[in-house]
């Protein structure tokens, strides 16, 4: 599943009760894919990473560049895809995720930041905290973002 940010399109779609939201989701490293960005923010108490909804006709690479940015503040230019699920919402009406991972190794230098969220969900105008954690954690993440995370790793030691 590795290769560059895909252009596919991935509308929301309701089967009976049952509603399925795409969604992208980011592993940030730096040092050598030693250090995965995260943060905390309003509504969780674990760690996320930068992850949002696909809007409707919206490719998947713009989507993961739009969240990026709107969530920390910072540009991606090239991510790797890394893997993609279905993933269900545990509380509230029956909804269904269809994430896609993306990692991209990024130049930054800041150790920790807040971010007021931009865009137009729900999370606009909250603080976010981000920081950058050593991998590979113990640490909680919500909504199983952690997933992924081993893929990330043996990822960054085999690219070139």
């Amino acid at each position: 599943m590795d290769g560059p940010l895909s252009t596919t399109r991935h509308p929301t779609t309701h089967r009976g009760e049952t509603t399925y939201v795409p969604k992208v989701c980011a592993y940030l490293t730096r040092h050598d894919g030693t250090q995965l960005l995260v943060f905390r923010g309003p509504g969780h108490d674990d760690l996320q990473v930068p992850k949002g909804t696909v809007e409707p006709s919206e490719p998947l690479d713009a989507a993961l560049r739009r969240e990026v940015a709107e969530e920390s503040g910072l540009v991606v230019d090239h991510a790797n895809r890394l893997a993609s699920d279905v993933w269900t919402r545990r509380v509230g009406p029956l909804r269904k995720y269809v994430r896609h991972f993306y990692h991209a190794d990024v130049d930054e230098p800041r150790d920790q930041w807040e971010h007021v969220v931009t865009g137009h969900g729900d999370e606009r105008g909250k603080t976010f905290e981000f920081f950058w954690v050593d991998l590979p954690t113990a640490e909680p993440f919500a909504l199983s973002l952690d997933d992924y995370l081993p893929v990330v790793r043996s990822h960054t030691v085999t690219e070139p």
